[in-house]
């Protein structure tokens, strides 16, 4: 059967050294199913981006069958909006999937324009439980939930024997991920494990970078910045860390927590948007409340110590991700966009 023909609108920044995002990873996988993807948008600029996104959907306004729009919860949340607004002038079916952290807070801030949005697309696709309960209670039924994906192969899993202090972080740097406290956390476990380390890899977003390279050669921490790295790259340094830490204020279910914890690395994440959906607490991962140093820092501590539970968190974590493998995960999307 022919599959169909898509428009994916969104960020596709990787080659202007941005993180790959979802546009990237799960066009290529939709196109390996035989579908036909268009995607847009790879231009830096956001107001350039903006109007480029728009030329793509005019330009195939009549071939497409349906449209795909990444949604985010700050200022790309308006991307989703005149997207949207287009496709309902010319009657094309669209579909949001869900990203943004704080789209909850848009659904009561913007309710009539979240309304308009949401309300008229085929159907909205959540990745997370946190996002979907937020949608069904705003009163929205056109939803469904088709967790992010990855191909479950190309992570190794490594069982370690004994976990020591070599922390690792992986995500943009921006003020919402909270950078600064992985660094804080790091400089506290120094006074129990003065053998830690941190790695922190990922691009520079609003500069919050220059802060943190700051304090940590203020204050003469081990900390090692590797810039943006390609998932080849940042999974095959993974195997020389023990301990993956996500200390985010805002967040959905980030696609690098899911890889940590296919790659047998324990995660320590704050309790916060999507997070306590995604990993059950002391189960397949430990949770830390927000902006606490201290309690964060006695988290890894209690992975470090405790051996025997860790290596069963490890293995639990590893059982759940295998349901976000593609091979499971593009048989939902079938049924969405058949």
């Amino acid at each position: 059967m022919k599959r169909k023909r898509l428009l994916y609108v969104g960020n596709a920044l990787s080659s202007k050294g941005k993180t790959v995002t979802t546009i990237e990873t799960l066009s290529l996988l939709l196109r390996q199913e035989g579908y036909d993807v268009e995607v847009t948008s790879a231009i830096s600029i956001k107001s350039l981006r903006m109007l480029d996104m728009m030329r793509a959907l005019l330009r195939s306004r009549k071939s497409i069958d349906s449209v795909l729009i990444d949604t985010y919860s700050t200022s790309n949340f308006w991307y989703a909006v005149i997207i949207a607004s287009l496709c309902r002038t010319f009657s094309i079916p669209y579909i949001p999937i869900l990203h943004g952290g704080n789209l909850p807070h848009r659904l009561k801030n913007n309710a009539k324009i979240c309304k308009q949005l949401f309300g008229s697309a085929q159907i909205n696709v959540a990745p997370s439980g946190y996002l979907y309960n937020a949608f069904a209670k705003a009163g929205f039924s056109n939803l469904i939930l088709i967790p992010n994906t990855i191909e479950l192969a190309e992570y190794p899993f490594k069982e370690r024997t004994v976990f020591k202090p070599n922390l690792l972080w992986v995500r943009s740097f921006a003020e919402i991920y909270n950078p600064l406290m992985a660094i804080k956390v790091l400089e506290k476990i120094l006074q129990k494990y003065p053998e830690a380390t941190l790695t922190m890899v990922g691009p520079d977003k609003d500069g919050s970078i220059v802060l943190c390279e700051e304090y940590a050669r203020k204050n003469s921490l081990p900390v090692h910045f590797t810039g943006r790295l390609s998932k080849e790259d940042w999974t095959t340094l993974a195997q020389d860390h023990d301990v993956f830490i996500s200390t985010t204020n805002f967040d959905n279910t980030p696609v690098s927590v899911i890889e940590a914890m296919a790659l047998g690395l324990p995660v320590v994440s704050t309790n916060v948007g999507g997070m306590p959906y995604l990993i059950h607490d002391t189960v397949d991962g430990l949770l830390s409340a927000p902006e606490n140093v201290s309690a964060f820092s006695e988290k890894i501590s209690k992975l470090l110590e405790n051996t025997a539970s860790t290596k069963e968190i490890v293995l639990n974590a590893r059982q759940k991700v295998e349901s976000f493998d593609w091979s499971v995960v593009k048989e939902q999307w079938h049924k969405v966009l058949c």
